[in-house]
């Protein structure tokens, strides 16, 4: 086992719960600015030299934070890279907001936002490669971390369908449009697939949003 690890599995015993988890009290403006510095520098070293050059002390140096405080946020580096994804995933959210998808169906805008937050992971190819391989090796004890960036992308595909109530067909196509965009990542990030693979696949995953619309009001906002 690297010494980091055995370093983050050490830590993620003896430290109290980490103030950033999700069902946390709320972080004061100060811890909030703290955690920001924090993921912030995890980025920075993520897109510099991917998951290996992200070392819980080199972090810590970078965020101007001490390694104990760095623990009780984050109990170990894949805690950290996947809160990172989920901060990157909310930051596309609202560039995306700004500039909402064009596309006549539900299934166009999803698949035109989709690619949008592909490519923009694409041009930081370390960083996307960091952030999946942590959700990747993520245990249960990474399930606070892993379900807030399910909740985002879901957020997200919800916002380019215009829809505030699905129903459970549509819950579960969007799901399974979150499992291949996922997929897609993986194979792409490895080698095996071209971005033109991934459109193509991401454009079907996304026609199951059409079929899953309850009666005429598939495409109504």
């Amino acid at each position: 086992m690297p010494a980091e690890a055995k370093v983050d599995a050490s830590s993620a015993r003896q430290e109290p719960r980490p103030e950033s988890r999700p069902d946390s009290p709320p972080l004061t403006q100060r811890q909030e600015a703290r955690r920001r510095r924090i993921l912030h520098a995890s980025a920075q070293l993520a897109s510099r030299g991917g998951f290996d050059a992200v070392q819980m002390r080199e972090v810590a140096e970078s965020s101007q934070v001490a390694l104990g405080t760095l623990y009780r946020y984050f109990p170990s580096k894949i805690h950290l890279l996947v809160a990172t994804m989920q901060d990157q995933l909310e930051h596309m959210h609202g560039t995306l907001r700004k500039k909402p998808p064009t596309g006549e169906t539900a299934a166009e805008r999803v698949a035109e936002t989709l690619m949008r937050a592909f490519r923009a992971l694409q041009r930081e190819p370390h960083l996307a490669d960091a952030m999946v391989r942590a959700l990747t090796f993520a245990d249960r004890s990474v399930s606070p971390e892993v379900d807030q960036v399910s909740h985002q992308t879901t957020a997200i595909i919800l916002d380019a369908m215009g829809l505030e109530r699905p129903t459970p067909e549509q819950l579960s196509a969007v799901r399974v449009i979150e499992h291949t965009w996922h997929s897609a990542l993986i194979t792409w990030l490895s080698g095996r697939a071209s971005i033109a693979q991934v459109k193509i696949d991401i454009e079907t995953v996304c026609r199951l949003i059409d079929l899953t619309a309850p009666g005429d009001t598939k495409d109504t906002p």
